[in-house]
């Protein structure tokens, strides 16, 4: 189980054929990804790792239905990808690509919304269901399978977390980072919906950052169905207008910061960690309390 993809998800690659499709197609693989084509234009015809390449999505799809593409593409083409993806009926795409233009952005997301697709990214490492499938750039040995959902804007704190999970015990059913720029494909929200839904998911670890107002939307949800969720805020330290790591990471004016986060989040009977092996002790503490035999706790 898990949510988004799973051991029968077909996956596309775009931009296979790059140093960095090239590298993590064969860590995708070797995951146990289904990859059924990649598309690099200008090299259809071609094979990377015993793969077939196609020039555009319309011709991949043609030859090998997929259900799912993960995007490599330079940022100059990469909102062109996410586009020409959505062309070819695609509705699960992940963008690792950072910098596409929030101009570009904009209409990205109009068109995602319209055609109900799920656009994770860009900016972002991906996404796991565990011992099924990866998109994307996530270590995959640092996972460990079981019914903890995490969802984080940051990739490297998605590995911290994960892997401190991991060696406490504690397994995950899905992770999805879903991105650090300005104007990324989906929210905190919407995959707390996604977890909502998902039986094997018993609790969420919800990784923030100062920022915009994903967390605060996320805590109003939370509250109102009950979800079993940890949060973790990066950032404290950071002063007013000065960008933090990410793109998305700056405080304007009251908006966006750390402590209206963490309120939002108190206030939704949510426990804020300060420290990862603070949050792995939540976890651990909110799984105890849980009846063994509930398996959707999380359905609102």
């Amino acid at each position: 189980m898990g949510i988004l993809v799973n051991k029968e998800t077909r996956v596309l690659v775009q931009g296979i054929t790059g140093r960095e499709g090239s590298f993590h197609t064969e860590r995708m693989a070797e995951y146990g990804t289904t990859i059924v084509a990649g598309v690099t234009p200008g090299k259809g015809g071609s094979r990377c790792h015993d793969i077939p390449v196609f020039n555009t999505v319309e011709e991949a799809q043609r030859h090998h239905k997929a259900d799912a593409s993960v995007i490599f593409v330079p940022p100059a083409y990469a909102g062109d990808a996410i586009l020409e993806a959505l062309d070819g009926g695609i509705r699960r795409i992940a963008c690792i690509t950072e910098g596409i233009p929030v101009r570009e952005m904009v209409k990205i997301c109009h068109v995602v919304q319209q055609e109900k697709a799920v656009l994770i990214g860009p900016n972002c490492p991906g996404l796991i269901t565990v011992g099924e499938t990866k998109l994307g750039i996530m270590p995959g040995n640092i996972f460990k399978k079981g019914n903890v959902g995490v969802i984080s804007r940051s990739g490297t704190l998605t590995y911290l977390v994960v892997n401190e999970l991991s060696m406490a015990g504690v397994g995950q059913s899905t992770c999805v980072g879903i991105g650090g720029d300005p104007l990324i494909g989906t929210s905190f929200k919407a995959m707390l919906e996604h977890f909502a839904r998902d039986s094997a998911t018993r609790a969420v670890v919800l990784v923030g950052e100062i920022g915009g107002s994903q967390e605060e939307e996320a805590a109003a949800f939370i509250k109102e169905h009950k979800i079993p969720t940890v949060a973790y805020i990066a950032g404290k330290t950071a002063p007013p207008g000065k960008r933090m790591g990410h793109a998305g990471a700056i405080i304007s004016g009251s908006r966006g910061t750390a402590a209206a986060k963490v309120k939002a989040f108190q206030e939704a009977g949510v426990p804020v960690a300060d420290t990862i092996i603070e949050l792995v002790e939540h976890v651990k503490r909110i799984l105890e309390a849980l009846p063994r035999e509930e398996h959707q706790v999380l359905h609102g």
